[in-house]
């Protein structure tokens, strides 16, 4: 069996130097750059994870440096709280609003700390690493682990709080969308207060950006975590960025599939595979009691991967489907006849490398952006929460499952995937940044 992944990189290496990653939020924003530490580590640099305390047993137990950063991240495996986070026009705002912007301060004196005597500093959310960057002249790399994170007019991504309009018009071009977004990023600068506020008290000279919240990136390297199949570099991208193609991990404790999934899979034909992730599995809802009553109506097997959520584990499933909390999809993937999942990108970019079909559920962040883009690369059809039912998630299944040009697209872009290395990638362009 060829390995998952690759994530180590040249042996030899440079100068060893201090490098600290830093990123919150469920286990997709954290596994990228767990993926690039392990890299970073393998050429001889010493990598540090400065993420939520929550996190801090599964990075240490991989041997890496661990420093706790506000805010913690438990809030993702809270359903209560999720599904405030995961509505499907706001759910974004609120999180921004009321998890990552009340604690700016703390989250900016827990990456000071981390970062004394480093010689890099590699950022997922933005704000306080640049204003550490600033403050102290510690280097500094940005990153962007999905497309919709560059706001490009030129290829416009799909925003939860106008999804059909930015479908419909992203036709009209950067002539008609330039303008607008400048306008809606002056008209959220006041959300930024807080940043502007710290600015101050950090004695740091303002700024003349449309809204930090929207422009932070690094003004020396910025790196887009994910591969040119997905997006690719547009005009309104800072020049300075670096696709790497994905950088995968895909372990949570444990290695493998649990044994019981492997004799499933060994014991019938290909399964259909529903999971929603982390982030939208707190708020599958009927979901999983939908995709049971899909699969039945055709006449497949089916494996349920249901998350850390008690509420979504079946009473009763019927002969041929099974359900486990957790599954390494990177294994599981390629052994599926169908994938269907909620769109999260780390979901999104194993469905990708595994060669299947796509069923995409996009519940709100980057995921209905995701959707958009999968299924213009003709791997994928698409399908709102609000209309998931039996009858329509069979129908959409039956096209993927029996027209061939599905099959045949997601080889391609599966080949094309694996030649990418997006862990090398990463790493060579932090070297040489260096």
């Amino acid at each position: 069996m060829e390995p998952a992944f690759s994530n180590a990189g040249p042996k030899a290496t440079p100068t060893s130097r201090r490098i600290v990653l830093t990123t919150v939020g469920s286990l997709g924003d954290l596994h990228p750059y767990i993926a690039i530490a392990l890299g970073l580590r393998a050429r001889g640099h010493e990598a540090i994870l400065a993420t939520s305390e929550c996190y801090r047993r599964k990075v240490e137990a991989l041997g890496l440096g661990f420093r706790a950063v506000r805010p913690d991240s438990d809030c993702v495996r809270d359903p209560d709280r999720m599904q405030r986070f995961m509505n499907p026009r706001l759910g974004t705002v609120r999180f921004v609003r009321e998890v990552l912007l009340p604690v700016l301060r703390e989250s900016y004196e827990d990456i000071s700390a981390a970062t004394r005597g480093a010689d890099l500093l590699v950022s997922h959310m933005p704000w306080a690493a640049r204003l550490v960057a600033e403050k102290t002249g510690i280097p500094w790399a940005s990153t962007m682990i999905t497309p919709l994170g560059f706001f490009s007019t030129y290829d416009l991504p799909v925003f939860p709080l106008a999804p059909a309009a930015s479908k419909k018009l992203r036709c009209l071009g950067p002539s008609f969308w330039g303008p607008l977004f400048r306008f809606g990023k002056w008209a959220t600068r006041p959300w930024a207060k807080p940043f502007y506020r710290l600015r101050a008290e950090l004695g740091l000279p303002s700024t003349n950006e449309w809204n930090p919240l929207g422009d932070s990136h690094s003004p020396a390297l910025v790196l887009a975590l994910f591969s040119k199949r997905l997006a690719d570099k547009q005009p309104d991208w800072p020049p300075q960025t670096v696709i790497t193609g994905f950088p995968f991990y895909d372990q949570d404790g444990g290695s493998g599939l649990p044994p019981a999934l492997v004799h499933f899979l060994d014991d019938g034909p290909p399964p259909i595979v529903f999971t929603l992730g982390i982030s939208a599995a707190m708020v599958a809802g009927s979901f999983y009691e939908h995709s049971i009553a899909a699969a039945k109506l055709l006449g497949r097997r089916a494996v349920l991967i249901t998350g850390d959520n008690p509420r979504n584990q079946p009473a009763s499933l019927p002969v041929g489907m099974a359900a486990f909390d957790y599954a390494p999809f990177s294994e599981l993937f390629p052994r599926a006849a169908v994938i269907v999942h909620a769109g999260g990108i780390g979901t999104t970019g194993l469905a990708m490398r595994s060669g299947r079909p796509i069923l995409v559920v996009p519940h709100s962040h980057d995921q209905p952006d995701n959707a958009a883009r999968v299924s213009r690369l003709g791997i994928a059809r698409t399908i709102p929460p609000r209309r998931y039912t039996p009858t329509r998630v069979a129908a959409e299944l039956q096209e993927l499952l029996t027209e061939p040009a599905y099959a045949q697209r997601a080889m391609e872009i599966s080949g094309q995937i694996r030649q990418e290395d997006g862990v090398q990638m990463a790493c060579d362009a932090l070297d040489r940044f260096l």
